[in-house]
Formats: C-alpha cells, structure tokens, sequence
C-alpha cells in the first residue's frame, strides 16, 4: 500500500476528510519550500501537491501562472524539485508528496529516469496534467511498478470513456476539477459536484479529491460533505503574495488551520 493509499485509508477509518495543499516549488523563493511544505503539515494538510514549475502552465490561472514565473526566475527545474523533496524527506517520511506538472520536463528527463528519480527522493505520486490515460498506459504501470501512484484529473466535461480509463490506469485518488477553465476561478456549485461524483464513483473506487476554486473554510467544508478530499493551492499562494517573506511561512500554517478545522467539525 502507497502513502498515499494508507494516508487516504486512515482518515476513512476515522471519519475524516483529506485536506490536499498546493505549493510551487521555488515560489516565492527555493530557501522557502521546504520550510513551506513543513507548515503545510503543521496546518493541517493530509497529503501535499508540489508543482513543478513550467514556462506554459495551460491549466493553470494568473496565480499559479505567476508563481510558476517567480520559480523559473531562479531557475528551478525538475531535479531541483526532486532535491527539495528529498530534503523534505530528511525529516517527515510520512506526508504523502504528488509532483503536478506537465509532460515536457518528465520526456526531457526520460521516463524511466524520471520515475526512479522520483522514487529515490520520496516523492509518492505524480499529476500530469498533459498526460490522458489513453495515451501513458505504460508509463503508469511502471509507476506503479515502482510503488508510485498515477494520478489523472477527471473535469465536468468528463465522458464516460475517460472515466473508464481513469479508473483502469490511476491509483491513489482521482482529482475531480470542479470548474470548466484555469485553476483559482470562483463559483463552486456544490450540487453539480455532488452529482458528477456519484456519476464518477460508478467505475472509479478511489477516493475522490475536489480542486480549483476552494478559496475559503465554508466553500471546503461544503465540497468535503461530498468528496474525499479538497485541494487548496492559488488560495494558498495568495497567501504567499500577499505577506511579507519573513511572515510567509507563518501565514500559511495559519491560513490552513482555519480549513482543517472546518473539515474536521
């Protein structure tokens, strides 16, 4: 069982919700990462997204599209992300770590170099978001292979084939983004997502996190009736924007306790 297998199965046995946070790496600086991702666990986080940064984040909005341009300023790329985490991993081996990013820093490393590489810093997961099921059969068996989880979004427009496939290539849990467009857009209508799970967990049987626009506690704690999980990130990064360096790190230990508290009540 994977980290984030046994992290997902926990919390199910306690009744509780996972909380998935969302940084940059690099962003706002790279000596700030690792302090960042510790106050990530520290305020609450079951399971953290680290993205990898690129020069064209399709999916992403301004927020995370300007953290990705702060990160590439220093010239961070995917063997220093996987250098972060290994650091990270120094002194927390249990929170589980998912890389998100795009195809074209994994092809420029080779997959197969980039899934050994992976493994060897403990990172537990990985999110391509250019990656569709149909087309990384292989790729995902050898993540798994090496004890690592594929994980694939699943979107409103979602057809029932794709579905199907998410099911058979992804482990881990299924990311249900919960808006037609880019990452940090507003307006979550909790109904619809009620009812696009249901649709979803008739072939996929594992747990379900809900991502792009959960922007406070109440909009979390509402997705968290009907998911397994919320994903936090261009909330998380305003945070960051918005605080000076010093207090970052602080700021958002503090800004995830407010919704760990509210998925817990």
């Amino acid at each position: 069982m994977s980290r984030i297998q046994s992290t997902f199965a926990a919390l199910a046995a306690q009744n509780k919700k996972a909380l998935i946070t969302f940084i940059t790496a690099g962003d706002p600086d790279p000596e700030l990462t690792v302090p960042l991702l510790h106050a990530l666990v520290d305020g609450g986080a079951d399971v953290i997204e680290l993205g990898v940064p690129f020069s064209d984040p399709m999916a992403e909005g301004p927020v995370i599209q300007r953290a990705c341009e702060r990160a590439l300023k220093f010239g961070i790329g995917l063997r220093d992300v996987l250098a972060l985490v290994a650091e990270f991993r120094q002194t927390n081996s249990t929170t589980p770590i998912v890389l998100m990013g795009y195809a074209n820093p994994i092809e420029h490393m080779g997959q197969q170099a980039y899934i050994e590489a992976a493994k060897e810093a403990g990172v537990d997961g990985t999110i391509v978001v250019d990656y569709p099921p149909e087309e990384c059969e292989e790729f995902a068996r050898s993540m798994h292979a090496n004890g690592l989880d594929m994980i694939f979004l699943l979107s409103p427009t979602s057809t029932e084939e794709r579905i199907e496939q998410v099911a058979k290539a992804g482990s881990g849990f299924s990311y249900y983004v919960s808006l037609k467009g880019v990452t940090g857009a507003a307006n979550i209508d909790t109904a619809e997502v009620a009812q696009r799970i249901a649709a979803i967990r008739k072939h996929v049987k594992l747990p379900i996190g809900v991502g792009f626009g959960i922007r406070d506690a109440a909009t979390a704690k509402a997705v968290a009736a009907v998911s397994d999980a919320v994903v936090i990130g261009s909330r998380i990064i305003q945070e960051l924007e918005n605080s000076p360096r010093e207090q970052a790190v602080d700021a958002v230990r503090t800004f995830l306790r407010g919704i760990r508290k509210a998925l817990d009540e």
